[in-house]
Order: C-alpha cells, then sequence, then structure tokens
C-alpha cells in the first residue's frame, strides 16, 4: 500500500478553507483516499508522499506534450518576459488562430476564451444570435462545461432521464435555473438516430444549435456509431440549425485537426480548450466566417484574460510541435498498443468488456461487448473497473478515479511506461479475481 499520510495531512488542512479541500468536485476521491500534488514531469506525476505514477489523467486530457514540456516552457518564459496582459491583441495571437484555422479544416475564424466552459457558453450565445432562436438539443452524457445551459443529464442517475422516447432533462446540479431545463433545453440519447431524427422533424424549425462531442469525453469514451454525426451535418443543415462540436478533450488530440479531420466532418462552430495549450489556460472557439462574424455586430464576446500571454504562448509552441513533430503517429502507436494489451488481458481473465475510445483517449467498459449511450453505460460494473483502477494505483499506474474518464496518452508516455503499465495491469486485474 502506498503511504498517504501527507496526503491525508493537507486534505484535513485544505478542508478548512477549500469546499471539499479541492477547487474541483473531480479532483476529490475521498476521505483519506484524495491524493495531493507534489510535482509532474513528462508522463509521471509525484504526490507529497513522494509515489510516483505513471499519469494517465493529464490534468483531465490538456497534457498532449507531457508535463512541463521543455518547448512549451521555453517559449512562455520568453513572451512572459514581455508583460503576461494587456488591454492590446499581439502579433501571437494572430498567429496561433492562424495556426488553428490552418490545422482544423472547419475553422475560419476563432476568437479565445480560457476554459472550455467559456468556449461552449460563447458558441452557444452566438448560435442563438444568428439563428433567432433559442432552444439547445444536447445528448445524455455530454459534458459541455459548468454554464447553466448545458450542465444538464450529464451527471445525474439515468434512472431520473424518462423514457429514451421522451427524455426529461435533469439539471446536474441545484443552483440551476429550472426554466432553463422547461424553455431552453432537449435531450436526447446519445446515438440515438431515431429519436434524433423525431426531435428535428418535430422542432427542428425551433432549435437554434445541436450540440455534441464527437465521442463521450465523460462517459467512457463512447464514440458515435457510424453516420451519427453525418445524420447531426445533414439534418441541421437541412433545418438551418447551428451545428456545435465540441472538441474540448479531442482538439488537437485524437488527429493535429482534431475530430473534424478524423471524421471528415464540417461542422458551423467548433470549441476547444485542454491539448490547445499543453496544460495552459487557453481555450477558443470558431468556425464559419458568415457566423463568426456577427461577434461584435450587436452580439457580444469578450474577456479580460482571453489573451493572457501564457495561455497564448504555450498554444503557439503546442501547435508548432504538433505541426513539426510525429505527435499523433506516435500517440496513435502506443495507445493503440496499450489498448490492444488491455483487451488481451481482460480477454484472457474471462472477463466480458468493450473497448471504447481512441488511442490517445480511450477506456474501457466491464459487463458489456458494447456501450452505445450514457444509459448502456450505466448498467455495466462501475465498481468492478474501479477495483481495477484502486490496484494499479497501488503499483504506480494512475488513471482517473471514475469510470467515467478516459485514461489519456501524452507525447512523453514511452514504450517502456507502455510496457510496465500493461505488466501493472495484468497483475491488478489477476489480483482483483481473489
Amino acid at each position: 500500500m502506498n503511504n498517504f499520510s501527507k496526503s491525508q495531512a493537507l486534505q484535513k488542512r485544505a478542508q478548512a478553507v477549500i469546499p471539499l479541500g479541492v477547487n474541483s468536485n473531480f479532483r476529490y476521491w475521498g476521505e483519506g483516499v484524495t491524493p495531493y500534488m507534489s510535482k509532474a514531469q513528462g508522463a509521471y506525476l509525484w504526490d507529497v508522499d513522494g509515489n510516483k505514477y505513471i499519469d494517465y489523467r493529464l490534468a483531465f486530457g490538456p497534457i498532449i506534450l507531457g508535463h512541463a514540456y521543455e518547448a512549451v516552457n521555453e517559449k512562455v518564459r520568453e513572451e512572459i518576459e514581455l508583460g503576461t496582459l494587456a488591454a492590446m491583441t499581439s502579433e501571437l495571437e494572430i498567429e496561433v488562430a492562424e495556426k488553428m484555422v490552418k490545422m482544423c479544416p472547419a475553422l475560419d475564424m476563432v476568437r479565445f476564451a480560457c476554459s472550455g466552459t467559456e468556449a461552449t457558453m460563447h458558441a452557444i450565445r452566438v448560435a442563438r444570435a444568428y439563428t433567432g432562436r433559442e432552444l439547445i438539443l444536447k445528448f445524455e452524457g455530454n459534458y459541455h462545461g459548468f454554464h447553466d445551459y448545458t450542465l444538464w443529464s450529464t451527471y445525474a442517475p439515468v434512472e431520473s432521464y424518462g423514457n429514451r422516447r421522451s427524455p426529461i432533462a435533469v439539471a446536474a446540479s441545484s443552483g440551476i435555473p429550472k426554466v432553463v431545463g422547461e424553455k431552453l433545453i432537449a435531450t436526447l440519447p446519445f446515438n440515438d438516430v431515431e429519436g434524433f431524427e423525431r426531435v428535428m422533424k418535430s422542432y427542428g424549425h425551433l432549435i437554434a444549435a445541436v450540440i455534441t462531442e464527437p465521442c463521450q469525453g465523460n462517459c467512457g469514451a463512447i464514440l458515435p456509431e457510424p453516420g451519427f454525426l453525418e445524420l447531426i451535418r445533414q439534418r441541421t443543415e437541412e433545418y438551418g440549425v447551428v451545428f456545435i462540436l465540441d472538441e474540448v478533450k479531442t482538439g488537437f488530440r485524437i488527429a493535429n485537426g482534431g475530430a473534424q479531420e478524423y471524421y471528415n466532418l464540417k461542422p458551423d462552430l467548433t470549441t476547444y480548450a485542454k491539448a490547445l495549450g499543453n496544460g495552459y489556460p487557453l481555450a477558443a472557439f470558431g468556425g464559419k466566417k458568415e457566423i463568426m462574424s456577427i461577434i461584435g455586430d450587436g452580439v457580444a464576446q469578450g474577456g479580460t484574460y482571453n489573451n493572457n500571454k501564457p495561455g497564448v504562448a504555450a498554444a503557439w509552441a503546442t501547435l508548432t510541435v504538433l505541426e513539426n513533430e510525429p505527435v499523433m503517429k506516435t500517440l496513435n502507436e502506443r495507445g493503440g498498443r496499450l489498448m490492444a494489451g488491455i483487451d488481451k488481458t481482460l480477454t484472457e481473465e474471462g472477463l466480458v468488456h468493450s473497448m471504447n475510445g481512441y488511442p490517445a483517449m480511450f477506456t474501457y467498459a466491464i459487463g458489456t461487448d458494447k456501450v452505445t449511450c450514457q444509459r448502456d453505460w450505466n448498467d455495466t460494473e462501475k465498481d468492478y473497473y474501479l477495483k481495477i483502477i484502486d490496484l494499479l494505483i497501488e503499483r504506480g499506474v494512475m488513471p482517473d478515479h471514475d469510470a467515467r474518464e478516459p485514461w489519456f496518452l501524452c507525447y512523453s508516455h514511452s514504450d517502456e511506461d507502455i510496457d510496465d503499465t500493461l505488466t501493472a495491469f495484468r497483475e491488478a486485474v489477476k489480483e482483483s479475481k481473489k
């Protein structure tokens, strides 16, 4: 067993001044078991008790190159010497926007923000302004940030969602106005072709935007069924609805051009954050020039820290590395080998399971050979999944302690890291069956 005495002491200290002792509910693993960080470098993380882990959380996905990646930190150090923030646009911002437009097929123009939550919030406002409509359609289990307009049917027990033919939008937090769910949000199960067709026929003329992740990044990395994203694109075009593709997790992670490159898809608007800055705070949203051009023409969007120099510099450096080095090739090879090894172990140990996601962002579900939506995923053996995770953490391998959250790969994960992880995984699965 790892020693967590210093983490336990820090937790008690933190709880006196910070709710739960953490600054995001998802960093809280429980009383006495929540780890506190000392440092991170490359593919590794150390807690305050000196325990070292091969890190597959990677800050919930932003670390695409590696912790404290020197090419990124060097550019940040260089730029912050010239000032960290100003009420004026810098040439570096323009260069980052140009890189994004070059790399992402569906981007004509972009605006920056500080977080994925802000990016989706602004994209929804622009979609409503562009269409003159107010209703937003989202899918159960998809997470689009913490603002009130999308935190519906995300983490609540699926038993409260109602029948899949007539879903009930369920707020994922107290404090969200009920009127949002009653008037402004419609929900559907992910991959529900029949339901989507029905809703578009009934309400398509009232819907401002359909927003979706390419895969369910906060619900077991559930992939879209073949043709589902393409159907969304087709029907939104027919009904004059803005198609928002939320690439906060997949952007610059599953391909240089993200999911829109991966699936050869042209959404109207796309949102970004996470891997854009390799851990520094920068987000963005963008899309068709016709739609983005209404910003500033009666449509408000801004933020004091949207052009923060550390984030902009980190994005410039991260995108430059992605352009010039075989990052995606490496992630696909090593992540693919890790997925195949996990799949093989689970099969050999007689555990029914499904592998979900992409080599750079994947997970597995226990107890079923296929999941297509949050309702399916809810019936999987989540407690058994976490039992394996606990045993992995004891062996120095750290995926997230949440069955919904994918494993993330970064450019700094080595072949030896993959070998060590697969060895630890085999041991953990065998021990879990005792």
